[in-house]
């Protein structure tokens, strides 16, 4: 049982390990951090607030329904709810009122908010579009300053090891006599900053790692490690094939940034003509329906009348009591629901709302929504002109990055051609140190730029 128990420890560390070293190609790294990026996820949240905000604005087109209502304790003197009479007896009392009110006409300002948030929902989705590919492009540009650093790493240690080995040789010449003590204290700075190089290109690595993995939202502690692809299985497209201009027409339509500012556009267009109709006049129709109860409140069951004597008359000198019937009213306290079916009342109307002096508010909006339009224009042509600049100055330097590798072959070439001669001169004693360095500083040079 005990071995078993060792077995399955120790296979699941196994696999904990191999999950764990588990390499990253570029897809990958670009799926990923789409997913995770928390920028990617805030913006995220900007399009369901915008989605939010249409879904209110089509329900404000629905008439508005509200109930209010609640139990008050009443001291001294004010006002019966019920018979509206001046009353000074403390009672308990309930009013209840239910309100609805719909627009009628109002110049369409409902209708073009609608269509406004309707384009900002449009804009939102772009905007998110426009951030994943910046996610995107980003992650694929750290992922590639990876890969140069390790490629820097790896030539960097075999300049050390060159010169490593070209100290070791020199140190025995210079034990025996045959070559001067300041050779090999060459080598040694050599050998230094070749050391130097080396920590370098590798701080380089972990710095970029770091940087990857914070925009795919990696713990900075966990082990990562990126694939290496063949450098001739990278895709690259013939620079025949993109020109710049037909590139630009084809970003014009599809670029996440210009869907964006067509939506954007579109929709402070719409929220300046709703603000126009703030300008003018809205009808609107209401409804009302309201009831109270009075804890004091009483109800007749029933009358009696009784004869009494209200004044005296003479007729021919003789006196007659003059006699009037008087009711007698009999009372009980009226229930809650008694009072409230008496006393249910109902209002309904037309309400015209024209404004004529408010502040100002609703010009300044309308002048403000104006100068937002103008506004997003010049964003849209500034982003236009940026794209296309910056489409034209992708194109040149990949002519110019084409160019630079083609002649980066032939001198890395050259550098070690000369090199390879340069040692032969070196190991029979007709160069100094000075000038093998030097040979073998160009030859590094010429690689790292290739």
């Amino acid at each position: 049982m005990r071995y078993k128990f060792f077995t399955l420890i120790a296979l699941l560390a196994f696999a904990g390990t191999a999950n764990a070293q588990q390499k990253w190609s570029l897809p990958k790294c670009i799926e990923y951090a789409m997913a995770n990026n928390i920028s990617v996820k805030q913006i995220d949240l900007q399009t369901k607030t915008a989605r939010l905000l249409l879904r209110q604005s089509k329900l404000g087109q629905i008439p508005s329904l509200n109930f209010n209502g609640g139990p008050s304790f009443n001291n001294g003197r004010n006002q019966d709810p019920t018979s509206f009479s001046l009353i000074t007896q403390s009672y308990l009392s309930a009013n209840m009122q239910l309100q609805s009110s719909a627009d009628i006409f109002n110049f369409f300002s409902k209708k073009n908010t609608i269509a406004a948030n309707e384009w900002e929902l449009q804009a939102a989705k772009a905007n998110t579009d426009k951030l994943k590919n910046d996610i995107a492009l980003t992650v694929a540009n750290v992922y590639l300053q990876i890969l140069l650093a390790m490629e820097q790493e790896k030539i960097a240690a075999v300049q050390l090891q060159q010169s490593k080995a070209q100290l070791s040789n020199t140190r025995k010449l210079v034990d025996a006599g045959n070559l001067p003590e300041l050779n090999a204290a060459e080598l040694e700075a050599q050998v230094a900053r070749d050391s130097a190089t080396v920590i370098t290109a590798k701080g380089n690595i972990t710095q970029n790692i770091l940087s990857l993995k914070a925009y795919m939202a990696i713990d900075a502690g966990a082990p990562f490690e990126i694939e290496t692809p063949a450098v001739d299985k990278i895709p690259v497209e013939k620079i025949a094939d993109l020109q710049p201009e037909s590139v630009y027409t084809l970003a014009m339509a599809n670029m996440p940034q210009q869907r964006y500012n067509d939506f954007k556009l579109r929709a402070v267009q719409k929220s300046s003509a709703a603000a126009k109709g703030g300008l003018y006049p809205t009808l609107s129709v209401y409804a009302n329906l309201g009831s109270g109860y009075n804890s004091r409140a009483r109800e007749v069951t029933g009358v009696t009348f009784a004869l009494d004597t209200i004044g005296k008359v003479n007729v021919n000198g003789t006196p007659y009591n003059v006699l009037a019937p008087f009711p007698d009213y009999s009372s009980r306290k009226q229930t809650f629901f008694s009072q409230i079916n008496q006393n249910f009342r109902q209002s309904v109307g037309l309400n015209l709302s024209i404004p004529i002096f408010n502040g100002n508010n609703a010009r300044t909006n309308y002048e403000r929504s104006k100068i937002a339009i103008q506004n997003q224009e010049l964003q849209k042509t500034l982003d236009d002109q940026t794209l296309k600049q910056n489409i034209y100055q992708a194109y040149n330097n990949a002519v110019i990055a084409l160019e630079k590798f083609n002649a980066g072959k032939k001198s890395l070439e050259t550098a070690e051609r000369t090199f390879n001669f340069a040692q032969k001169r070196y190991d029979v004693g007709l160069m100094g140190t000075f000038e093998l360095i030097t040979n073998q500083n160009n030859l590094f040079s010429a690689k790292l730029k290739l």
